[in-house]
């Protein structure tokens, strides 16, 4: 049975990260004035062109989640480097602990401050890219993301292309696994819309019930 540590890295909890990436994402997007929380890239092409187009107002609503996603990884890199080797400290548990806080306060942020509900966002999701990197499952380790889908769709094609080729048992279960935080991010998105519609702003409530339920079950045994 997985211990405190091991739950981590577990199948169950990447998709319950991967459900709330895939609703910030939607939420930041479709009620925070179309910008990424999750997709940088698309924030970056975003900023060159209406940088190039003068529209410096836009652009610096584009800019800034990416530095605040840059300043999640460096946050969470931190507490992996002065928590990780302790043994009752669970640096994990407080990224997810600090991303739910983060979520119940974005939410009661008006429209006029997107730019800084957005950056919180981002910042958010920086440090849970740094802190989640890998699944253990039932003797399976594999990379993983759980904000976002383009690794998760190149290493599942991948693998199930392995599979199609060598009959490898094990590359199949990493296909499968791959294709489920997908999954999980895509229905995230869709939670997201559908919360959006009644809540508006406070749809991010539900990602931060989220967490705190990945929090919780990186608590238990």
């Amino acid at each position: 049975m997985q211990n405190k540590w091991d739950i981590s890295d577990s199948l169950w909890l990447a998709m319950l990260l991967s459900l709330s990436g895939g609703l910030m994402d939607s939420y930041s997007y479709l009620e925070r004035g179309g910008v990424f929380a999750n997709a940088q890239t698309g924030n970056i092409l975003l900023f060159s062109v209406n940088l190039t187009t003068d529209n410096f107002t836009a652009a610096i609503h584009y800019i800034f989640p990416v530095i605040a996603f840059a300043v999640g990884i460096a946050l969470a890199s931190i507490l992996q480097f002065r928590y990780e080797n302790l043994p009752h400290v669970r640096w994990r548990q407080i990224v997810v602990l600090v991303e739910a806080l983060l979520f119940f306060y974005v939410a009661f942020i008006p429209q006029s401050l997107n730019l800084l509900a957005n950056s919180l966002i981002s910042l958010a999701c920086g440090a849970q890219v740094e802190s989640f990197r890998k699944i253990r499952n039932t003797g399976v380790e594999m990379p993983i993301a759980t904000t976002m889908c383009i690794g998760n769709l190149r290493s599942g094609v991948h693998a199930m292309l392995e599979y199609r080729l060598t009959k490898d048992k094990i590359a199949f279960k990493k296909g499968l696994f791959y294709f489920a935080v997908i999954a999980g991010f895509a229905f995230g998105a869709i939670c997201g819309n559908f919360l959006i519609g009644f809540g508006g702003e406070k749809a991010i409530l539900a990602s931060g019930l989220v967490m705190l339920i990945a929090f919780s079950v990186m608590n238990s045994k």
